[in-house]
């Protein structure tokens, strides 16, 4: 039976959301720790996105924190959304960052440095699902598929997702949809491209 974006949009927020307290803690340990296995290179630029607790989304401050001891120096960023427009800016995130939470409860900066995507090395992308091609199912809005494609070419881009992929292959992606090349669950990571 084909899988469509909406079935699966409903279906695996609703999963996530009965996910209780205790199991949602250990997938996001197990996701984290299958984290510490990627190879990202020397990145200069690395884009995160801060959950929205409310819909029970990865749990990426731990990674931040990695991310920060792992590769000094990293300079790590942030978006505001507008989606009035659909489009995003990206800011540095640091200790003098002032995080507010927009209409969605998305943990944004309120201010700072702005950064191009053209500079980013690497970006993390949230999700609700994903399939055995690389391709992901996220709340349908394209930000993420909009930003990803104004990237430089061979800009990394690293799916988090607490649950395994897909069994069948998203039935209706199209040729905006920006694959991933990689997908990090509490099983482990999934590579899509070499």
């Amino acid at each position: 039976m084909p899988l469509f974006k909406k079935d699966i949009r409903k279906d695996y927020l609703a999963k996530r959301l009965a996910l209780g307290e205790e199991e949602w803690l250990s997938l996001n340990t197990a996701l984290m720790e299958h984290c510490r296995e990627l190879k990202l290179g020397m990145p200069s630029y690395v884009h995160l996105f801060l959950p929205i607790a409310a819909k029970k989304e990865v749990d990426t401050y731990p990674l931040a924190e990695w991310l920060k001891q792992q590769y000094p120096g990293i300079q790590l960023v942030l978006s505001r959304s507008y989606l009035a427009t659909g489009s995003m800016q990206h800011f540095r995130w640091d200790d003098a960052t002032r995080l507010v939470h927009n209409s969605y409860g998305i943990p944004e900066p309120e201010s700072g440095e702005l950064v191009a995507p053209l500079d980013i090395d690497v970006v993390f992308v949230p999700m609700l699902a994903f399939d055995k091609t690389g391709q992901r199912v996220g709340y349908g809005k394209g930000m993420y598929d909009a930003f990803l494609q104004q990237c430089r070419p061979g800009v990394k881009a690293i799916g988090l997702s607490l649950f395994s992929p897909l069994p069948e292959p998203i039935a209706d992606a199209y040729r905006g949809d920006v694959p991933m090349d990689a997908v990090v669950t509490p099983d482990g990571v999934f590579y899509f491209s070499a």
